[in-house]
């Protein structure tokens, strides 16, 4: 019976954004929702999909919506877009949650979309909001009907495709990236809702200073949402003091906590970790600091910053500073101890160690010679003369015969020795570099290499 009535509330192409839930928009919805552009005239930003030479512009304008992804963060304009759909396309349009929808559900809607084809010729569009919350068995129920054209799925998500959406579905669908919205195409928006008196807040009649708007705009991050949430929260505080003037003050006061966008499970979590050790790697201190702040201002574990700054010691300083995975175990162990907010100290001494000390990946490229040597190899055998001869038998078969003990030499070093095995006896895995305490050790390698042939 809910199945029926919702099919009621979509014929015609009226889904939750048509008509149905105009009404409801106007009895309290959020600003944000109240402002959404119905056609693409309307919309601000994106002009790279949604400008003239704009291939879903172009999709939309001729009624040929393919099977689509919207990959954007927060507030970039996914749901618009898919409400300029609606509005523009002569197909069926129907909204399916991945938070609220069920795979039965799928199945009514597949069903319904069929016979409309076979006996009107009207296509079907599925907007499927949140489409990374799908499991992969949700999202394999789509493919067939995506495939063979049944529906026209447009899906919508915040996270990366690659990792939040089968492959199979992947490669039947479109992906359209959407960037943050610019500070002017916010301004552009929290404007047109200062002035909208049928949607917006332009009954209240209120004044705003073009730097609290630009305040607003700046702080948004991109995000149309947050933005026009925010001018909403201080029209709604202008209300209680009776005041009309939106001013810096009054945008400073409704943006003091601020949340970060981070998301410690997804692609923006990933994306700032890669900064932070690209800072690191290229030695810019103010640039590793800032990302580390940015990580643990959003709430990531400080054991994970640490751990991180470990291996980074080893992979990309190594013996041009032995001292650098000293400073960073220890700042590791300090942390542990005094906890946070205080281990915040440590961490950054750390940090900042690693961005200004001489690099080297030598040691990071030798592990990796000699694991190539391995896999091309095998497990070769250990040359008789490095063999233990623990036993009478061992000595008989000739183990340790011909050893040279390297303290029976001067400075250390057999004259001649050799240790791998006979069949990459002349492989050179470890190649120091001339940077930091590396330069000595380059110098001595040298000296002992040219020694032991």
């Amino acid at each position: 019976m809910a199945t029926r009535g919702r099919q009621r509330l979509v014929e015609g192409g009226e889904t939750l954004f048509g008509a149905a839930a105009k009404k409801g928009i106007e009895r309290g919805a959020p600003l944000a929702d109240r402002m959404r552009p119905e056609s693409l005239a309307d919309v601000v930003g994106q002009a790279q999909v949604l400008g003239p030479q704009g291939l879903l512009a172009r999709a939309i304008g001729a009624d040929r919506v393919r099977s689509t992804i919207l990959w954007g963060p927060p507030g970039s304009g996914k749901t618009t877009i898919a409400r300029v759909i609606a509005h523009a396309t002569k197909s069926f349009f129907v909204a399916f949650s991945a938070v609220l929808g069920s795979v039965g559900e799928l199945r009514e809607i597949v069903a319904a979309a069929r016979d409309r084809l076979a006996f009107h010729g009207q296509r079907t569009i599925v907007f499927v909001d949140e489409i990374h919350r799908f499991n992969k068995g949700q999202q394999d129920a789509f493919l067939p009907h995506v495939e063979d054209g049944t529906i026209v799925m447009v899906g919508a998500t915040t996270e990366n495709p690659s990792f939040a959406v089968n492959a199979a579905l992947l490669s039947r669908c479109k992906v359209f990236r959407l960037e943050p919205l610019a500070p002017g195409d916010i301004v552009e928006l929290l404007r047109r809702a200062l002035a909208d008196e049928a949607h917006g807040l332009g009954a209240k009649h209120l004044s705003a200073d073009d730097d609290a708007i630009a305040a607003i705009a700046r702080a948004s991050g991109g995000d149309a949402r947050r933005a026009l949430s925010t001018l909403e929260v201080v029209a709604d505080w202008l209300d209680t003091t009776g005041g009309k003037a939106v001013t810096l003050d009054v945008v400073a006061a409704a943006e003091s906590h601020r949340p970060l966008l981070y998301d410690k499970a997804g692609e923006e979590h990933y994306n700032v970790v890669s900064a932070f050790i690209k800072s690191m790697r290229g030695s810019d201190p103010d640039a590793a600091v800032y990302w580390m702040m940015r990580m643990l201002a959003a709430g990531d574990d400080p054991l994970f910053v640490s751990r991180r700054m470990l291996i980074f010691a080893s992979e990309d300083v190594g013996n041009a500073d032995p001292n650098a995975l000293v400073v960073t175990g220890a700042a590791d162990a300090a942390l542990r101890r005094v906890g946070m907010p205080e281990g915040t100290y440590p961490l950054a001494q750390a940090c900042i160690y690693l961005a200004t000390a001489p690099k080297s990946n030598a040691a990071n490229v030798a592990w990796h010679r000699a694991k190539e040597l391995i896999d091309q190899h095998g497990a070769l055998p250990v040359p008789k003369k490095l063999r233990n001869a623990v036993t009478a038998l061992m000595r008989e078969e000739g183990y340790g015969a011909g050893y040279k003990y390297a303290h029976d030499f001067d400075e250390g070093v057999p004259l001649g020795e050799t240790y791998l095995p006979d069949e990459i006896a002349d492989a050179r895995l470890y190649e120091p570099t001339d940077r930091g305490h590396e330069a000595d050790v380059r110098t001595r390698h040298a000296k002992l290499r040219g020694t032991r042939r």
